[in-house]
């Protein structure tokens, strides 16, 4: 595949844009990413910027039967998987958004989960889910509570900014939700 390099022009082109969820009913896992950011906006490919270890993860875990490249992102859907985004806003960082727009995020991907009923949502993202669901002390794993029927499980941000968790840390993290899925 060859490497998109969008000009500052087309990421600015691209601010506040959405990207279209990779989702269908009945999903064993529906991933929720925090919102998307302006080159995985341009591209439109969720997790789509080149440092994102987010495929990465999910290959080395064994949820893919090898690696994506973002292009294939479809291809999640016959695995059982999708993908979605608690803002579906485009920003150049997290902290562009603002909390009332994670709680509406929240409302809107309750009404997600009660219309798709993915067995699992799993949050790409700590601090996101936090914020939305107003559980500030939440840690990565399985949460008590559900959304709609489906179980929720959280993992932390899988871009290339949170160095403190490695591709191997997140490997490791992402085999637990597989493990628990079976």
């Amino acid at each position: 595949m060859r490497k998109v390099i969008p000009s500052s022009k087309d990421l600015e082109s691209v601010l506040n844009s959405s990207i279209p969820d990779i989702i269908k009913s009945d999903l064993k896992i529906l991933f929720c990413g925090i919102n998307p950011g302006l080159y995985t906006a341009y591209v439109k490919q969720h997790f789509g910027r080149p440092g994102n270890k987010f495929w990465k993860a999910l290959y080395q875990a064994k949820f893919t039967p090898n690696l994506f490249h973002p292009s294939e992102q479809y291809s999640l859907l016959t695995l059982g998987y999708g993908i979605t985004n608690l803002v579906n806003r485009a920003t150049v960082s997290q902290a562009d958004l603002k909390k009332e727009e994670f709680v509406q995020g929240g409302k809107k991907l309750t009404i997600k989960a009660e219309k798709y009923k993915p067995e699992w949502i799993s949050f790409v993202g700590i601090d996101a889910y936090r914020q939305a669901f107003n559980f500030p002390k939440a840690v990565v794993g399985r949460q008590e509570i559900t959304i709609g029927t489906s179980k929720v499980w959280l993992l932390p941000s899988t871009s290339g900014l949170n160095a403190f968790y490695t591709l191997e840390k997140l490997t490791i993290l992402f085999g637990e939700l597989r493990n628990e899925v079976r």
